[in-house]
């Protein structure tokens, strides 16, 4: 006797990964992002709470520090690589992309150094739990990290952008040119903490309003820049 056919399983339906925006579109949206990931921080309102709260408030503060570092780092990293992909557009369509290779290989090199920014140890609710557990420590150790984070982070944003606003401006829609003067300078860590140790933690909240203010001051730097490529992303193609 024949045995009837096995019923076959029904077909899986393949992934089908959601469109890419073209490289424009996404520099537009990392663009209009930055309000979502630049986060300015008040120094003296940070300070008042602190001391309201006896400082717990601190706590919250060493999370929105490495909160905003990585944002930050995240979406200036998809500006820069899409801005990037909208250049080579454009050269290709101009016949520039060979006088412009090395220029674009120099951009690549940077892009690596702020992908790299992104797979180092920077969880915000982990610094949270440690800050909690360490208090004191912890803050100190995270502050030489955050300056270190910028510098890398300054060096290889600022050799991007200054890449970029050759190509542009040689391919018809210029860009602004970084300030050189801008790129963060390590701090003296070790001069720091024991300056910090010696004045039983005072010296930390002067390093702490550092550690703000240089963020804050780097993101108005990038906002300048931002405006310059938007604005020769918008333009088209000379």
């Amino acid at each position: 006797m024949t045995q009837p056919p096995m019923p076959q399983p029904p077909p899986q339906p393949q992934y089908v990964p959601p469109p890419q925006l073209p490289a424009a579109e996404r520099v537009r949206a990392a663009y209009l992002r930055r309000n979502e990931t630049d986060y300015i921080f008040d120094f003296w309102t940070a300070f008042g709470w602190t001391v309201l709260t006896c400082g717990y408030y601190l706590v919250y503060v060493v999370y929105q520090l490495v909160h905003r570092s990585r944002d930050h780092n995240l979406r200036r990293l998809e500006l820069l690589e899409a801005a990037n992909a909208v250049a080579w557009e454009r050269a290709t369509a101009q016949g520039l992309d060979e006088e412009l290779r090395g220029n674009f290989e120099r951009v690549a090199t940077h892009l690596e150094g702020l992908r790299r920014l992104t797979r180092e140890f920077r969880d915000p609710v982990i610094w949270l739990v440690l800050a909690l557990v360490a208090r004191g420590i912890v803050e100190l150790v995270l502050y030489v990290l955050l300056d270190g984070d910028l510098v890398k982070h300054d060096y290889n944003e600022g050799g991007a952008e200054n890449e970029l606003a050759f190509i542009f401006t040689r391919l018809g829609t210029p860009v602004d040119v970084p300030d050189v003067n801008r790129l963060h300078q390590p701090q003296n860590y070790v001069g720091r903490i024991l300056a910090a140790i010696f004045t039983c933690g005072v010296y930390s909240f002067f390093w702490l309003y550092n550690i703000m203010d240089d963020g804050n001051r780097h993101f108005e730097a990038n906002w300048a820049w931002e405006e310059s490529l938007a604005r020769a992303v918008q333009a088209g193609p000379a």
